[in-house]
């Protein structure tokens, strides 16, 4: 009796360890997806992968999973689409033809309170994180004050956010807030700021920053060095800056010159002819489609008989359709 009652758990033990060893893997494992990952994409050990956990997708039958791979302050988001039973994996973008295709990067794009180029109101909005002390930014920055707005005086509004990648650039954060510093007072200063700032880059430092930014600010007409020497001295923009980051990295922005033309990303500098085209196009699009652009209708009004109609309390946005 006892032996077989022992006979009877051993048999219990091995189906149990059979089961164990047969279940299937799912990728809804972390260290399972992770493993899969660093061999499909050949990843390096010096690469860290986050795998963050599951939610819904618009996908039916899968669950989003956004994967982060990442070197310091470098790194790419991947997103997923994992089957509900954990076997299957999709890599790649689903686009509804009933909204614009770059809806998910419109609904994200915030352009109150950003130092802007152009009509209020135009059919293309371009949103540009660039930092201060990046030479190719400087190159898309130049290329663009020449040829922007003298093609397109009102049918693209132009807006500059701050991305600076403090690991590669000593001085490019400080430097975007003192811009910020310099647009509270006035956003014609803040593109003189922006000109002048990248004209003189190389001969730039985090030494010499702050006395030659003031030292320019002496010279114009329309920014008061003494409150702008207050702002920075109080780093009274740097929640602004911090904010822009945020939203950069919520857009997966991780590098510098990155573009958004109406929604559409561009990761890297572009020639002017190549931007022109896209620009073109867009702007025959939105002719009919009349999903993106800038829309002024951000206003909280109370219109009264007999009184002034008020101004508008918030900055023009992107439209959202």
């Amino acid at each position: 009796m006892r032996r077989a009652f022992f006979a009877l758990f051993a048999a219990i033990l091995a189906v149990f360890a059979l089961s164990g060893a047969e279940t299937p893997k799912s990728a809804f494992d972390k260290p399972t997806l992770e493993a899969y990952l660093r061999h499909l994409f050949v990843l390096p050990a010096q690469l860290t992968v986050t795998v963050n956990d599951p939610k819904p997708s618009p996908f039916t039958g899968f669950k989003e999973v956004r994967v982060r791979i990442s070197q310091g302050a470098q790194f790419q988001d991947v997103t997923l689409y994992v089957s509900n039973d954990g076997k299957q994996i999709v890599q790649g973008n689903i686009y509804d033809v009933g909204n614009n295709p770059f809806k998910p990067e419109l609904d994200k794009l915030k352009t109150q309170y950003a130092p802007a180029l152009g009509t209020s109101g135009a059919p293309v909005v371009i949103v540009l994180f660039s930092d201060l002390e990046c030479p190719h930014c400087k190159v898309e920055a130049e290329m663009l004050r020449k040829n922007l707005i003298q093609t397109y005086p009102t049918q693209v509004r132009l807006y500059f956010k701050d991305f600076p990648i403090a690991s590669l650039h000593p001085w490019a954060r400080a430097a975007a807030a003192a811009g910020r510093c310099v647009f509270a007072q006035s956003n014609d200063a803040f593109w003189g700021y922006h000109d002048w700032i990248y004209a003189h880059q190389e001969s730039l430092t985090p030494q010499n920053l702050k006395d030659q930014v003031l030292g320019w600010a002496k010279e114009q007409k329309n920014v008061d060095s003494v409150k702008l020497a207050a702002c920075i001295d109080g780093k009274s923009t740097d929640a602004e800056v911090e904010a822009e980051l945020a939203q950069g990295q919520e857009l997966n922005v991780n590098g510098t010159p990155t573009m958004f033309i109406n929604g559409r990303r561009i990761p890297q500098g572009i020639e002017w002819a190549n931007l022109k085209n896209i620009i073109d196009q867009e702007i025959e699009y939105q002719k009919t489609a009349k999903n993106a652009g800038d829309d002024c209708g951000c206003e909280v009004k109370l219109n009264v008989p007999g009184l002034e109609t008020p101004k508008p309390v918030t900055a023009p946005s992107l439209r959202k359709k």
